[in-house]
C-alpha cells in the first residue's frame, strides 16, 4: 500500500466505461492539515490525468469528487442472521466463511454445483473477476456466475462474435479525433461518457467543418443539443432506421464493393433483406422525415471515415444482439472498419466490464474469450487452472435473470452478491423481491452499508473497493491501467479476490487458490490470454506501475507504448473463414409496445451527476445537489391530455407496479414516450424504482433484457395516494 505522505499516484477512475486516468493527491501536501473522512481516515484529492493516454487530463465531477465517497456509509464487519425476519448480527469472518463452505458441500451433495451462483459486477478488479471464474466454474464445477454486465453490454459482446468472429471492440478513443462523422445511435455520451463528448466538442471547436455530429434518440438530450442532424426516432425503431440507411447505400451505390467482395459473406442475404426497407416505410416507423434519413446515408456515404458509437440504448432490447449486427453490417458494406477514425464502437458502462469479457465473466464465457461449450477451449482453462479434465461443466450457466428464475422455483441453495445492487438494477423487481426469500443463503459482498440488496440477505461481507486493493482494470478502448492501493480497507474489509481464494482454500483446492498477492494473480490469468484477440500476455503490475496504462493486443515481447492500437488493419477477421459477416435479421421492435391500457412508451436513462445506483454517489452533496430528485420528463401534448402541471406528482403504471415522481413537461421528449432515470432505489430518501416498472423479456442471443422501454400509463397523484405511498416507502425502508 502506498503511504499517504507519498507524491502523487495515478489509477484509473471507478465510474463509467470511459476510464479515465486519475492522478491521485495525498491528503496532507505543502503543509496543508490532514483532511479526515467520517471514519477517521485521510481523505486524498483526485484529479485528471494529464499523462493517461485515454482522457489526456480530462475528468467529470463524479470523477473529481471520487475520494469523498469512499469512507462514509461503509459496511465494517460481516452480518448474519437465520432467516430474513431475524435482524443482522456480528460475525466472525472465520465463521462466515464457513457458513459459505458449508452450504457449497451440502449444495454439492445434495442438489448439485448447479444450486450455487453467483452475481458479480464491472465494479470488480479482473483479479476479483477471474478468481471468481476459477472458483465457480473450475472448483465447485458450475458455470453459474453472471454479472451486470449482461444488463448492460451482452448484446454488443453477442453482436461482436457474431459479425467478427469475436467480442472486442476494434477502435481506440484516437478515432474520436479522426472520424469525418461521429454517429451515436443508443448513448447520451455528454451524462454517460462525458469526457468523450467534451473531445468531440472540443475538436468542433477547434476544427470547425472537420466533423458531422449525428445523433439517434427518442430525447433532445445534451447529447442531441450539440448535433449536427438529430434523429428523434420512436424507441424500439433502431434497427429500421439501419436498413433504411443500408438501403439507400445500395440504392446510391454508395458501398465498398470490393471490400464486400474480398472481406465479407452474407452479403445476398441482407442486400434482399433490405430491398424491403424503403424509405417511406422506414421514415413512417421511425416517425422522421424522409429528408432525415436521406441526409445521415448521404454521411455514411461519403468519403470521410465513419465511427459509430453506442450503448445501454442499442444494447438493453430484445433485439439488441441485431441491432448491433445492423450498425457493423453498415461499417462493412462501407469498408468502414479497421481505418483510422472509423470503425464500430461499442462502450461499457462500468469500469471493469472489459476487463470482465477478457475474464470470462459471464455464464456462457472462460477467460481468454473463450466459451464454455467448446471442448479445447475448457480443457486449455483446466490445465491452467490445475484441475482434472471434465471439471469446467459444457452446459451454460444461469443467466443475470435465469439465476432470478432460479430461486423462485427454490432451486438455488446459494445466491452470492458481489460489487453490485440488483435489487436496484434488475427488471421487474417486484418479481425480484418474491424470488429471493426462497433462496436459503443469500450472501452479498459490499463495501455500503444499507444498501437495497443487503435487505434481503442472509449474510453481509465487508468488501474492500478500489484505492483498498491493487488489480487492474480494462477501460473502453481496451486499455488496462494498474489501479493501486493507497489507503488501508475500513473495519474488516476484504478484497474479493482474497475471499473467494479462501473459499477455494478451504473446499480443498490450496494449490490453486494459493496467492501471495493480486500480481500472481493477475500473471495467472494472462498466461490463459496468450494467442488469443485478447492476448495481455506482455503485461504485469510490474509493467503497467513502470510503463503506464496499455492497450490489447499486447502478446509478450510488446514493446510499451501511447500510441492507439486497431483490431482488423488488415481486414482478417476471427471467423473461421477470415471474413466478417453481414447479418441479415428482421426488426422486431418493442417487445412491451404501448396499448390502450397502457398508452405511453417510458424510456430509461442516467443523468450525469449519479452512477449506477447512486451506492458512490448518493453520499457527495455536490453530487445530490446537481440531481436531487428523479423527473418524469413529458411532452406538453401529453401533459395537457392528462392535466399534469410541471411539478405536480404523477402515478406511473406498468403491468407490473406503480411508482410516483415528480413531472417535468418539456419538448425534449418527443409525444408518446416518457422518461425517468434509473438511479433511486428503495433506501433512497427520493424512492422510485424505475425498474420495478420493466419487463425481463430479453434478446434472444444475447439474454440481455429490455431495460430501456416499457409501456406505461401516467395520473396526476392525489394527496391521499401520495400519503400512503410516503407510509408504504417508510415500511419498505424498515
Amino acid at each position: 500500500m502506498v503511504d499517504s505522505a507519498a507524491s502523487s499516484l495515478r489509477s484509473q477512475c471507478p465510474y463509467c466505461g470511459v476510464g479515465c486516468g486519475l492522478e491521485l493527491m495525498p491528503p496532507a501536501s505543502k503543509g496543508k492539515p490532514t483532511r479526515r473522512g467520517d471514519d477517521g481516515l485521510p481523505v486524498w484529492g483526485a484529479r485528471g490525468d494529464r499523462q493517461h493516454p485515454s482522457s489526456l487530463g480530462q475528468v467529470c465531477v463524479k470523477g473529481a469528487t471520487v475520494c469523498d465517497t469512499l469512507d462514509g456509509g461503509r459496511q465494517l464487519q460481516p452480518l448474519y442472521r437465520a432467516s430474513l425476519d431475524d435482524p443482522l448480527a456480528p460475525i466472525s469472518w472465520d465463521l462466515a466463511l464457513e457458513r459459505i463452505v458449508h452450504q457449497i458441500k451440502a449444495s454439492l451433495a445434495g442438489k448439485g454445483a448447479d444450486a450455487i451462483a453467483m452475481y458479480g459486477s464491472g465494479q470488480f478488479h479482473t483479479e476479483d473477476y477471474y478468481l471468481a471464474q476459477k472458483l465457480l466454474k473450475g472448483a465447485i464445477g458450475t458455470n453459474n456466475f453472471d454479472a451486470n454486465s449482461r444488463l448492460c453490454m451482452s448484446s454488443a459482446v453477442a453482436g461482436y462474435a457474431r459479425s467478427l468472429g469475436s467480442d472486442g471492440p476494434p477502435c481506440s478513443y484516437d478515432d474520436l479525433d479522426h472520424c469525418g462523422v461521429a454517429f451515436l445511435i443508443g448513448t447520451n455520451m455528454a451524462e454517460c461518457h462525458p469526457v468523450l463528448f467534451q473531445r468531440l466538442l472540443k475538436r468542433k471547436r477547434r476544427q470547425p467543418g472537420s466533423l458531422q455530429l449525428v445523433v439517434v434518440d427518442p430525447r433532445a438530450t445534451a447529447t442531441a443539443a450539440a448535433a449536427d442532424l438529430h434523429l428523434p426516432i420512436r424507441p424500439g425503431t433502431d434497427l429500421v432506421l439501419l436498413h433504411g440507411i443500408g438501403h439507400l447505400l445500395l440504392r446510391q451505390a454508395w458501398i465498398n464493393f470490393e471490400f464486400i467482395e474480398g472481406e465479407t459473406e452474407g452479403f445476398a442475404a441482407y442486400a434482399q433483406l433490405i430491398q424491403a426497407w424503403t424509405p417511406d416505410r422506414v421514415t413512417r416507423i421511425c416517425g422522421i422525415t424522409e429528408e432525415q434519413l436521406q441526409a445521415v446515408a448521404s454521411l455514411w456515404g461519403g468519403d470521410g471515415p465513419v465511427l459509430s458509437l453506442w450503448s445501454m440504448g442499442v444494447n438493453q432490447s430484445v433485439e439488441g444482439t441485431a441491432t448491433v449486427a445492423g450498425i457493423i453490417n453498415l461499417h462493412l458494406i462501407t469498408g468502414q472498419i479497421g481505418r483510422v477514425g472509423a470503425g464500430p464502437f461499442s462502450l461499457t458502462g462500468q469500469p471493469n466490464a472489459m476487463g470482465g469479457r477478457e475474464a470470462g465473466g459471464l455464464s456462457h464465457l472462460l477467460p481468454g474469450y473463450r466459451t464454455v461449450a467448446d471442448p479445447l477451449h475448457r480443457r486449455a482453462v483446466e490445465q491452467v487452472w490445475g484441475f482434472q479434465p471434465g471439471a469446467i461443466s459444457p452446459a451454460p450457466g444461469l443467466t443475470a435473470w435465469q439465476q432470478v428464475e432460479a430461486m423462485e422455483a427454490g432451486e438455488l441453495d446459494l445466491w452470492w452478491v458481489a460489487a453490485t445492487n440488483p435489487l436496484v438494477s434488475l427488471p421487474n423487481l417486484e418479481r425480484v423481491k418474491a424470488a429471493l426469500p426462497r433462496c436459503p443463503l443469500v450472501v452479498v459482498s459490499e463495501a455500503y452499508a444499507e444498501t437495497e440488496t443487503a435487505q434481503y440477505a442472509h449474510l453481509i461481507l465487508p468488501a474492500a473497493q478500489w484505492s483498498e486493493k491493487e488489480g487492474a482494470m480494462t477501460n473502453s478502448e481496451r486499455r488496462v491501467t494498474l489501479c493501486p492501493c493507497f489507503r488501508p480497507a475500513p473495519g474488516q474489509a476484504r478484497a474479493d479476490w482474497q475471499v473467494f481464494a479462501e473459499v477455494g482454500r478451504r473446499l480443498g483446492f490450496v494449490d490453486q487458490f494459493t496467492y501471495a498477492s493480486a500480481a500472481e494473480v493477475y500473471a495467472e490469468f494472462v498466461q490463459l490470454t496468450a494467442g488469443r484477440l485478447c492476448d495481455v500476455s506482455g503485461l504485469s503490475h510490474d509493467l503497467l506501475r513502470l510503463e503506464g496504462p496499455q492497450q490489447w493486443p499486447f502478446p509478450i515481447g510488446t514493446e510499451p507504448t501511447t500510441e492507439a492500437r486497431r483490431l482488423y488493419t488488415d481486414w482478417r477477421f476471427a471467423t473461421p473463414s477470415g471474413r466478417a459477416r453481414l447479418i441479415a435479421e428482421q426488426p422486431m421492435g418493442l417487445a412491451e409496445p404501448p396499448s390502450e391500457a397502457y398508452p405511453l412508451v417510458l424510456t430509461v436513462g442516467r443523468y450525469l451527476g449519479h452512477w449506477h445506483t447512486m451506492t458512490r454517489t448518493a453520499r457527495v452533496p455536490r453530487l445530490t445537489a446537481m440531481h436531487p430528485e428523479p423527473l418524469l420528463e413529458i411532452h406538453p401534448d401529453d401533459a395537457e391530455s392528462l392535466g399534469l402541471e410541471s411539478g405536480a406528482l404523477a402515478s406511473i403504471s406498468s403491468r407490473r407496479a406503480s411508482i410516483t415522481a415528480r413531472v417535468d413537461i418539456t419538448e425534449r421528449i418527443r409525444p408518446g414516450t416518457v422518461f425517468l432515470p434509473m438511479h433511486w432505489g428503495f433506501m433512497q430518501e427520493q424512492a422510485c424504482e424505475v425498474n420495478a416498472l420493466l419487463h425481463e423479456q430479453a434478446c434472444p442471443i444475447s439474454k440481455q433484457p429490455e431495460l430501456k422501454a416499457a409501456a406505461v400509463c401516467v395520473r396526476r397523484r392525489s394527496r391521499e395516494q401520495l400519503q400512503g405511498k410516503t407510509s408504504a416507502s417508510a415500511a419498505a425502508r424498515l
